[in-house]
C-alpha cells in the first residue's frame, strides 16, 4: 500500500487527571524528521515517543504538539501564597518608580506561573493516557497518509498507461521514420557526381540505422514502466525506489529526443518528459 507522507492527526483525551490534545502532522522529507514539543508533566516520555513514531512511519518531517491541562476540580481553588506577597511586594516597588503605574489587578497576579495550586495527579496516569493517546493519532496519521497514497496511487498509473500509449506511437513510427531518412542520404548522395562505392554506401546506412533507432530505448522504457507499476503494489516504503526509477525513465526520454530527427517523434519525447515530470512530483510526497 503507498502511503503519503502528507497528512494531520488529532486526538482529545480526558479524564480525572486532566485533558491532553495531541497533535501530528507530517510533510514530505528526504528522511524520518521528528520535532517534539511536550509538556513538563510527561517530559520524561519523550524517548518512549521517539520510539513509537519511528517504529510507525518510515520517512516525512513529524511535528508532534502534546498539550496538557490540568483538572479543575471543585471547592477553592488553593494558591501560593508566599508568592502572591512577592508578587505584590515587587508590584508596590515598580509602582514607586514608573510614572503613572498601571494598576495591577488579581487576575493578572492568577495568570503568572505556580500562583494557582493545581492537582497533579500520579505520574504514571499521566504516562499511560498520554502513551494511549500517541497510539490512537498515529492510527489516525497513518490512515490519513494511506487515503492520500491511494490517491497518488492512481495518478502514477495513470500516467504511466498514457506513457506506455506514446512508447507504442514512436514504435510505429520507426519503420517510416528510417525509411524517411535512408531516401534523404540517397537523395544526397545521387547529388554527388561518380561512382559511389556500394560497400560504402551500406556502411553508412547501418550507422544511420545505429543513430536513428530508438528500439532498445523504448524497451527499457517500457521496463521501467512496468517496474513503477509492480512497485505501486507492494506493501513496504517505496519512495526512493520510485524516484530512481523516475531518473531513468527521464534518461531514455533524453536519448528519444537526442536522436530524434523527425518532428513528431520529438513531441512525443516532449510528452514524455511532461509526464514524467509530473509523476516525479508526485513521488517525492510518497514514503
Amino acid at each position: 500500500m503507498i502511503h503519503s507522507m502528507t497528512a494531520f492527526a488529532r486526538r482529545d483525551s480526558q479524564g480525572e487527571w486532566g485533558t491532553f490534545t495531541l497533535e501530528l502532522r507530517s510533510v514530505n522529507h528526504r528522511y524520518l524528521e521528528l520535532a517534539l514539543r511536550l509538556p513538563e508533566e510527561v517530559r520524561a516520555l519523550e524517548p518512549r515517543i521517539r520510539d513509537k513514531i519511528n517504529q510507525t512511519l518510515g520517512r516525512g518531517k513529524v511535528d508532534c504538539n502534546l498539550r496538557y491541562q490540568a483538572p479543575l476540580q471543585g471547592g477553592a481553588l488553593e494558591f501560593d501564597h508566599d508568592l502572591v506577597g512577592k508578587l505584590a511586594h515587587v508590584s508596590r516597588e515598580i509602582d514607586g518608580i514608573v510614572y503613572n503605574p498601571a494598576p495591577i489587578n488579581a487576575f493578572d497576579i492568577l495568570r503568572w506561573p505556580g500562583v494557582l495550586q493545581l492537582p497533579v495527579p500520579e505520574p504514571e496516569q499521566l504516562h499511560a493516557a498520554a502513551l494511549a493517546l500517541l497510539d490512537e493519532a498515529l492510527k489516525e496519521l497513518v490512515e490519513s497518509r494511506g487515503r492520500e497514497g491511494d490517491k497518488l496511487k492512481e495518478l502514477i498509473a495513470q500516467r504511466c498507461d498514457a506513457m506506455t500509449a506514446i512508447v507504442a506511437q514512436v514504435n510505429t513510427r520507426r519503420p517510416e521514420v528510417l525509411a524517411r531518412a535512408r531516401e534523404r542520404l540517397l537523395a544526397r548522395l545521387a547529388e554527388i557526381k561518380g561512382e559511389v562505392d556500394q560497400s560504402r554506401l551500406e556502411q553508412e546506412m547501418v550507422l544511420l540505422a545505429q543513430r536513428l533507432d530508438v528500439e532498445e530505448e523504448m524497451d527499457r522504457l517500457s521496463a521501467h514502466l512496468d517496474e513503477v507499476k509492480r512497485v505501486l503494489d507492494q506493501h513496504e516504503p517505496v519512495g526512493r525506489r520510485l524516484d530512481f526509477l523516475m531518473q531513468e525513465l527521464n534518461r531514455e526520454a533524453n536519448t528519444l529526443s537526442s536522436k530524434s530527427q523527425d518532428a513528431e517523434t520529438t513531441r512525443l519525447a516532449v510528452d514524455l518528459k511532461v509526464l514524467i515530470e509530473q509523476m516525479r512530483e508526485q513521488v517525492q510526497n510518497i514514503e
